[in-house]
């Protein structure tokens, strides 16, 4: 399985060593050795991300914010510790997974392996239909009715992939808006109902179904 793996640690060795055993596994390599320089590689669209949180010029975390809003593969953290607030912040900064150092070259290949496979279900599925001629592009992020095209923008369609992967589910407008927004984000919930009613009012010009549905007093739920 080949797969481009970008390697972002300020630790030369660290780098040589992981790269040097990622490509003898098949693996395509990219390295960083700077918060700037991984930002320049990210360009190059890896499958996935190994990125170490302590980096002198920008920290993984800052970096994982600046790159989640345009790159979507799986970012692991290297870390030399991870408390639970490190672990809420990291995953609140868009982070998918961490390993901790020291850890095994086959912890890490395992790791590896685990979300590429991840990813790779997750593109056979990227199309699926609902009822009302409704079908949801989740590699495009984008809606269509028979053969329009619905376009949203990025938050409004993390909402429709959240609540309709999960149908039936209710969500309430706190938990939508740290799921979607992060933990440590300036502002509060109630964008999330502008959000969905702007969803909505999109929606509405292709078909009168309703998708979302508000469940009074606890949130919104995708119909079934």
């Amino acid at each position: 399985m080949y797969a481009k793996i970008l390697i972002a640690d300020d630790e030369a060795d660290i780098v040589s060593m992981l790269g040097s055993f990622l490509e003898s596994k098949g693996y395509g390599v990219l390295r960083a050795g700077s918060g700037t320089e991984t930002l320049r590689q990210v360009e190059y669209n890896p499958d996935i991300i190994l990125l170490d949180i302590n980096m002198p010029d920008l920290n993984g975390l800052e970096i994982c914010k600046r790159i989640r809003n345009h790159i979507s593969c799986p970012i692991l953290f290297l870390t030399a510790r991870m408390e639970d607030a490190d672990k809420v912040r990291g995953f609140a900064a868009g982070g998918d997974d961490y390993i901790v150092k020291p850890f095994s070259l086959t912890e890490l290949e395992a790791r590896v392996k685990a979300h590429l496979r991840r990813e790779m279900r997750h593109s056979f599925e990227s199309q699926v239909k609902f009822s009302g001629n409704l079908t949801i592009d989740y590699a495009q992020r984008c809606l269509f009715f028979a053969d329009k095209r619905l376009g949203l923008a990025k938050k409004e369609f993390d909402i429709v992939e959240l609540l309709s992967q999960n149908p039936g589910q209710v969500f309430d407008k706190e938990r939508i808006y740290e799921r979607l927004w992060g933990y440590d984000s300036e502002g509060d919930s109630t964008v999330v109902t502008e959000h969905i009613r702007r969803i909505r009012t999109k929606i509405a010009t292709c078909t009168d179904q309703v998708y979302i549905a508000t469940v009074w007093g606890c949130g919104y739920k995708w119909v079934k």
